[in-house]
């Protein structure tokens, strides 16, 4: 596995541009999915679970080019997909309702990802057979078959992100209309929501859900990838912990809302503007009591980062992860870096430290990863962090950007 060797103390400055965010790309790459004509994505961010979610496309029988922008082709559907390729990511549970709703017919295996904790996807399943999918488990791959989709109303027992994009999906080419009734909210969603008007669905966000007309085909579409707004608050963090002056441009602050105010409680000395934040590194920090939400709440896949600041809080801080509560596995990593860290269940208590000591920490999801970056940035002395092939699965170019403001990391 490879690792990332950090030496720590470096001072972080000059700016960061922000890349495409990978957890709209993927949603939106599988929506090539839905109709026979071109569709053109700009902005998609090169990262492994991206790559991954093309191998598949490709297998499926899809023409993909790769440049600049990426162009995807599937006039057809053809063949079995190799069982990696959806135990790689949790997104390739995407493709099953645009295939469903095209062909008749759809088939994926349980999709993995990383490991923090329980993410059924017996919400979509149970969704599609409310349009009438029959769906059935044979050899450890899902099959599901319908002769035509039919609109249906539609509350999930929770909400959920891909559950709301893959209804979306299959609903845009259903026979009549489909409402979701607590459809997530993510800026990610909305943006496949336009992706998917362009290319002809009849959508609209309304008061009481999320309002799905389908029509008889869809047509191909060029489109942007929104900026990662997960990427941006890394590089706030790292930042606020370890800058001087750093600005994080292509980004769009009104998607981290959340994120702002907990950094502005905090004390973390910023300022935004509308496609940029520019923040100041400091070590006086407040501290906080953090609880994860769907959004517009803080993010699940922002408390790893949060939580390294936390260490350097006068005070205790406590954080609460209501989106995946077995999410703490990084806590015990930085405690090895000498963190004041105690972990319960759904939650953890951070109190003051001093200082971080460089030391060997494991890389466990790809949040945490990037959290283990950011404290070896800070740490004394080096910080190695083992298995950082997490990182290629979300972030573009990480290790470079951090090169390019003042960090001094190497892979091997």
């Amino acid at each position: 596995m490879k690792r990332a060797i950090i030496e720590g103390g470096r001072l972080l400055q000059g700016e960061v541009r922000i890349s495409g965010a990978k957890n709209a790309a993927l949603p939106e790459l599988a929506a090539s999915l839905l109709t026979a004509h071109e569709l053109v994505l700009h902005r998609v961010p090169r990262v492994k679970d991206v790559e991954t979610m093309l191998e598949l496309l490709l297998e499926l029988g899809g023409e993909v080019h790769v440049g600049e922008d990426v162009r995807i082709k599937m006039e057809r559907v053809q063949g079995e997909t190799r069982e990696e390729l959806f135990r790689a990511m949790r997104a390739s549970v995407l493709v099953l309702g645009p295939q469903l709703a095209r062909f008749g017919r759809g088939e994926i295996l349980w999709p993995g990802g990383c490991s923090i904790g329980e993410r059924p996807i017996d919400f979509h399943l149970r969704a599609l057979e409310k349009m009438g999918a029959e769906i059935r488990e044979e050899n450890g791959r899902i099959k599901a078959r319908a002769r035509k989709l039919k609109g249906a109303k539609i509350r999930f027992p929770r909400i959920t992100v891909t559950g709301t994009e893959n209804i979306m999906m299959a609903a845009s080419l259903a026979r009549g209309e489909t409402l979701i009734e607590n459809p997530a909210l993510e800026p990610e969603v909305k943006d496949l929501s336009r992706l998917l008007v362009k290319m002809g669905a009849g959508i609209s966000w309304e008061r009481d859900g999320l309002h799905i007309e389908g029509v008889d085909e869809l047509k191909g579409a060029e489109h942007t990838v929104i900026p990662d707004r997960i990427e941006a608050g890394t590089f706030l963090v790292a930042g606020a912990l370890a800058g001087g002056d750093v600005k994080i441009s292509g980004c769009n602050p009104a998607h981290l809302k959340a994120v702002l105010g907990a950094a502005g409680e905090a004390g973390v000395e910023f300022e935004s503007g509308e496609d940029w934040i520019r923040v100041k590194g400091g070590r006086d920090f407040l501290p906080l009591h953090i609880e994860t939400r769907e959004y517009p709440g803080f993010p699940t896949d922002m408390q790893a980062q949060m939580m390294v600041l936390l260490c350097f809080a006068r005070g205790t801080s406590t954080v609460r992860d209501n989106i995946f509560p077995h999410r703490f596995r990084h806590g015990e990593e930085l405690r090895k870096m000498g963190a004041n860290i105690e972990i319960y269940p759904g939650k953890a208590i951070i109190k003051r430290v001093r200082k971080l000591r460089g030391t060997k920490v494991l890389a466990t999801d790809l949040r945490a990863s990037a959290s283990l970056v950011i404290a070896g940035l800070v740490a004394q002395g080096r910080t190695v962090v083992e298995d950082i092939f997490h990182l290629k699965r979300g972030y573009e170019d990480f290790f470079q950007k951090l090169r390019n403001l003042g960090a001094e990391i190497k892979e091997e």
